[in-house]
């Protein structure tokens, strides 16, 4: 006799979300939404992902759909866990991505307890990503609409967690789930996607850390330690940048590193830019166990990076990551995520 389930659909008040939960509702699963009130910088830059209209927005779907809808406050949590750790990162001279911290620690975290407290057995979200059970295991795979592939910032999941998880939206193109959304009448159908981080409200990040970090001027040198110029704090400054620099010169200038403990940018031509070897701590493997030493992987170092082949080296201390051809933009606090084709291996946050 099968179980029956009890979903929770975490919703943003956006389109993705609300098509998950209207395809799980109309497949005759018993389903109720959950939204995260989150932390934002003020009331006149609300959070992206729980502002008010975005609650009454998804308080219509939820209505239309007939299922019960709960908002639940994390404020204090998404604080701790994610912005002040944004901020950290960025203090540190890291260039972190705050949506793995998020996903891992608030919403297959914090959502998913608060929702198994409510009754559900699973949760489920608009996120553009597939899953498989093979053989007992959990398989996390690309979309199919590649141009909205989530995977990436899912790689930070594990067996625990993703035997819990169903993402509706894995087999479906972008422009199919506004086509759901119009068919089911969802006043989200149209809402716009948003690229910027849900907590700087609109703000450049530049601007968000500004109020949050002690302006730290410090000196511009090329790669040959010759100074150029002076900055006005390294946290304004990311791993492969070239405008903003302010410096002009016969060639274009980048962003080749940070040295935090002298406060000194380091610039350089592209060709400087390249890596063959980089380090990744935090190592999340999906199905629990690394892939052999000499597995043939791709590694994708950014979420809009392309994928590129690498393998492994195993140290007791480390773990490498050695690239046939030098790759630009390899910034420590942004993940090396690593696919097997189409199958998300897991990853680990690049530290060096």
């Amino acid at each position: 006799m099968t179980t029956k389930r009890t979903i929770a659909v975490a919703m943003s008040g956006g389109v993705d979300s609300s098509v998950a939960a209207g395809l799980l509702v109309e497949s005759g699963e018993s389903v109720f939404g959950l939204m995260l009130r989150l932390w934002s910088a003020g009331p006149e830059r609300p959070n992206r992902c729980c502002s008010p209209k975005d609650v009454a927005n998804a308080r219509k779907v939820a209505g239309r759909l007939g299922i019960p809808f709960y908002v639940l406050d994390a404020k204090d949590e998404f604080k701790s866990r994610v912005v002040d750790g944004f901020i950290r990162g960025y203090t540190a001279g890291l260039t972190p991505n705050p949506c793995l911290r998020c996903n891992r620690d608030v919403r297959w975290g914090l959502l998913l307890e608060r929702a198994t407290k409510l009754g559900a057995t699973h949760l489920a979200t608009g996120h553009y990503a597939r899953l498989r059970r093979t053989n007992g295991y959990y398989r996390l795979f690309r979309a199919r609409d590649r141009r909205k592939d989530q995977s990436y910032v899912l790689s930070v999941l594990g067996q625990k967690q993703l035997t819990q998880t169903l993402l509706p939206l894995g087999q479906l193109e972008k422009e199919r789930v506004r086509e759901i959304a119009r068919d089911l009448g969802f006043v989200t159908a149209d809402r716009p996607e948003s690229q910027d981080l849900c907590f700087l409200g609109g703000d450049d990040y530049r601007s968000f850390l500004a109020e949050h970090l002690e302006p730290s001027p410090g000196a511009i040198v090329d790669n040959q330690g010759n100074p150029l110029a002076t900055h006005a704090g390294l946290a304004n400054f990311t791993i492969g940048q070239r405008k903003g620099i302010g410096i002009s010169g016969p060639e274009p200038l980048y962003v080749i590193d940070k040295d935090v403990e002298n406060n000194t940018l380091i610039v350089g031509p592209k060709a400087a830019l390249g890596r063959t070897h980089f380090a990744i701590r935090e190592v999340n493997w999906v199905q629990g166990t690394p892939p052999e030493a000499d597995a043939p992987l791709m590694v994708q170092v950014r979420y809009r990076a392309p994928a590129v082949p690498a393998r492994l080296e195993y140290f007791q201390d480390r773990v490498e990551v050695v690239v046939d051809e030098p790759v630009i933009n390899i910034a420590p606090g942004q993940a090396a995520v690593f696919y097997h084709g189409d199958e998300c291996l897991g990853g680990g946050i690049i530290s060096r």
